[in-house]
């Protein structure tokens, strides 16, 4: 099919934070030199911020890096971060707090924020748009485009108003090509291109597997007495247990409103774990739950989170652009955070870009230089220096992975003479059925504790039924036959959004995938233990509309 197109000096795929922030340097720099530079972004969501989800406590070091300006022009940065507590629950019942002196010092957030990034984002296109950015949200990038030269050219537009059966409806739409001397990957955590690119390009050789985390978050209002505004609460340990580690945090934010989430590491064990119960039943824990009584939900999300840190990183250049943020892997896991540490790759992207753009470099390079400009950033030594983190809990378990990354970081400012490494892909840590006893969940109460539909109900999540699955089976069979048999089929459990079923239909079992339930977390992507599933974009402007995650 002969498609439209439009070119553009640099296409960036996904308005999180560090596309925006690649964006918004970019037109500084065009403006500096008084050189035009023509950039667009693309965005699957209905609009900037829809599919944003993060806890998130904020380090804005980078944030005045970009704008210096941003406290004096309405940055959402409202609440400062006042204390901060780290607990370690032992049990459903018991907890003991940390001392300070005790803490990595990788955990301290003084002169931090609590903030939403899905608002920051909002911000940021602001401020790209005031610069002559073109932002189009509701446009989901499906394909690659690719040069002769095997360079990538851009990207394609998913088709609009197509039916279930592949066939065009009445409102059928095709899709545009953008076309762009360089195309910058920005697509957040197991980005459906990015991806590929990496497998293309060979851009993870020599780096051990990328790890994954499945983050939920809840925002609830709660009485004036029960909040304590710029309070930062973590946790470790409880419900976590059995062969499954992460961690819990508790944020007051503005407005006598709090997010509540949980973190479980996708390398857990246990085939009969449900993600989503284990973070309701966190909630009831007492260090949790005394902030949340008496309160409102008032909204759900969950998203998964790349934690492989430095040692995964791959190679983020490639003929014809750049992958960066969370769709390589730039988050800091050691601090939780990831947001700064994407606007600063974007920034190192927006420089590397310009400069080629500037002199002329012929469309389509391998910008190899981008590789020396990270090296040689903040971003590079803070991800060196946390390198450790995740594989020391991986490898020791909460309470001598922390005694480990604590001496890591207080005695040896992340520069321990050892690196650590996690060889094991996420999904081929499951055990099967019978190494673990069931875990009998209880039934939510409606107070504190929810059931998955009406927790996707709160985050607005909307596709277009009659629209091609995507959630996609390379086998339709290993469901049932493999899954169900060896694992008792942990996609019904590991999705937090009630995607995937086993029902019963002439007495035989029946794998079913409610794909419009889907809030574009990627779990399935990447813990399926049979690596079966494969999250492609569906049309534009489906998914959750997060309001203020």
């Amino acid at each position: 099919m002969e498609r439209e197109s439009m070119e553009f000096d640099v296409v960036i795929v996904g308005a999180g934070p560090a596309g925006l922030a690649t964006a918004c340097r970019l037109m500084q720099i065009s403006q500096n030199a008084g050189k035009e530079i023509s950039v667009c972004v693309v965005e699957k969501g209905s609009e900037v911020g829809a599919h944003i989800l993060s806890g998130a406590v904020f380090e804005p070091k980078v944030l005045g890096e970009l704008f210096s300006d941003w406290r004096e022009t309405g940055a959402p940065l409202l609440t400062e971060v006042t204390q901060d507590d780290i607990y370690l629950l032992n049990s459903a019942t018991q907890s003991k707090l940390m001392p300070q002196a005790l803490v990595p010092k990788t955990m301290h957030n003084e002169h931090n924020y609590i903030i939403s990034v899905g608002n920051l984002c909002r911000w940021l296109a602001e401020r790209a748009e005031a610069l002559g950015v073109e932002i189009f949200p509701g446009f989901a990038a499906s394909e690659l485009l690719v040069n002769e030269d095997n360079s990538v050219k851009g990207i394609l537009i998913g088709d609009m108003g197509v039916g279930a059966d592949g066939q065009p409806k009445d409102s059928y739409m095709p899709g545009m090509e953008l076309h762009a001397k360089y195309t910058v990957f920005s697509e957040g955590c197991r980005g459906h291109l990015g991806k590929q690119l990496i497998e293309k390009y060979h851009l993870d050789n020599g780096k051990t597997p990328q790890h994954y985390g499945l983050g939920f978050k809840e925002i609830w209002k709660v009485p004036a007495e029960q909040h304590q505004q710029g309070k930062v609460v973590h946790t470790g340990g409880w419900p976590l247990t059995q062969g499954a580690s992460g961690g819990g945090f508790l944020y007051h934010m503005e407005d006598n409103q709090i997010a509540v989430g949980l973190i479980v590491d996708l390398n857990y064990q246990n085939p009969h774990l449900s993600p989503f119960d284990e973070f309701q039943r966190y909630k009831t824990h007492p260090v949790i739950a005394r902030y949340l009584k008496g309160g409102e939900r008032l909204s759900y999300g969950a998203r998964a989170i790349t934690k492989g840190g430095l040692n995964s990183l791959p190679k983020m250049s490639f003929p014809g652009g750049l992958i960066i943020g969370c769709d390589a892997g730039t988050l800091n896991f050691a601090k939780i955070k990831g947001t700064h540490t994407a606007m600063k790759s974007g920034i190192v992207a927006a420089e590397t870009l310009g400069e080629a753009l500037m002199v002329g470099v012929e469309a389509g390079k391998d910008l190899n230089c981008f590789q020396q400009r990270f090296e040689q950033s903040w971003l590079q030594q803070e991800l060196y220096r946390s390198r450790n983190f995740g594989p020391a809990m991986h490898k020791f378990g909460t309470f001598w992975g922390g005694a480990f990354n604590y001496v890591d970081q207080n005695w040896f400012g992340g520069k321990f003479p050892i690196t650590l490494r996690d060889n094991t892909p996420d999904y081929a840590q499951m055990a099967t059925v019978d190494a673990y006893a069931k875990i009998d969940y209880p039934k939510p109460d409606g107070v504190l504790t929810f059931d998955k539909l009406s927790s996707v109900y709160l985050s607005n999540t909307f596709h277009e039924e009659d629209q091609p699955c995507h959630l996609r089976l390379k086998d339709a069979g290993i469901p049932i036959a493999v899954n169900l048999v060896k694992y008792d089929e942990p996609a019904q459990r590991y999705c937090p959004a009630g995607v995937y079923e086993v029902v019963e239909e002439a007495n035989q079992p029946k794998f079913v995938i409610n794909a419009q339930n889907c809030i574009h977390c990627k779990t399935c992507d990447i813990k399926d233990p049979s690596q079966n599933i494969t999250w492609v974009t569906p049309e534009g402007g489906g998914g959750p509309n997060y309001p203020n995650m």
